[in-house]
């Protein structure tokens, strides 16, 4: 199923013994567009430290609910390697973070379930001797390219031929943790309207301007079918909007 980014945001997070707080925001990564951690609100409990978790240590997620369970404690969450609130991830620190937890290092697709996977409770990953050598081969890279959803959310919106908006949310893929698509609030447009953007269809980002530009035109994007947020998103309206701008289908390649 596609969820809407904002409409998780203030789920529950429960340890394996209790509540540590809520579903603050997500950091994904700018190479794959894939969810690597959600950073929780843990209120004054750990109040100055900046707590991640990967979407491997979930055991479950109730969209009901409104509460992700985790097959963590809260000792261990206590426990793991501060991070500053106020400076950008390190690969370091996502290095001594995934060493705590024993979560596989995505950066390099080595070992332990891939992200999304729910390991059982307490599931422990060992790290060969080839992970810890990658692990310290990559200490010394700064640059995770670890994005906020709350920072992008805003970024102005260019088609090719002139502004029509900004970014409003994301649509996440919850069986993969992928950001299949943009939702683009189009108020530059007349009449103004949502419509949602796959990421094959932007040509570049501007992670300094804050601003995405599209390969679409301001007329393809007007004409499209709109985004309903009060309506989960269909295969049939998936379908509807691909074919309108004459694009393959990504669940078909």
């Amino acid at each position: 199923m596609l969820r809407s980014v904002k409409a998780m945001e203030g789920f529950s997070i429960r340890a394996i013994d209790g509540e540590i707080g809520k579903l603050h925001e997500f950091y994904f990564d700018d190479h794959t567009w894939t969810v690597r951690y959600i950073i929780v609100d843990t209120g004054s409990w750990l109040a100055e430290k900046l707590v991640l978790i990967a979407p491997d240590a979930f055991k479950a997620v109730n969209l009901e609910e409104r509460f992700v369970e985790l097959s963590l404690d809260k000792q261990q969450i206590a426990d793991s390697p501060e991070i500053d609130k106020d400076k950008t991830v390190s690969r370091q620190k996502e290095a001594e973070l995934i060493g705590h937890y024993g979560w596989p290092m995505y950066w390099t697709g080595i070992g332990g379930p891939t992200i999304g996977a729910f390991p059982p409770a307490n599931t422990a990953i060992t790290k060969t001797e080839t992970e810890i050598q990658e692990i310290r081969r990559n200490e010394n890279q700064n640059d995770p390219n670890l994005r906020s959803t709350r920072a992008v959310i805003s970024y102005w919106i260019h088609a090719s031929d002139g502004h029509i908006g900004h970014v409003e949310d994301f649509l996440l893929d919850d069986s993969t943790w992928n950001i299949r698509y943009l939702i683009v609030d189009t108020k530059n447009l007349l009449p103004g309207k949502k419509v949602i953007i796959a990421l094959d269809w932007i040509e570049k980002i501007d992670w300094a301007e804050s601003s995405v530009q599209l390969k679409l035109k301001k007329e393809e994007i007007r004409s499209s079918p709109e985004y309903d947020p009060a309506q989960p998103v269909s295969r049939k309206y998936e379908t509807e909007i691909h074919e309108h701008y004459g694009k393959e289908k990504y669940w078909e390649k």
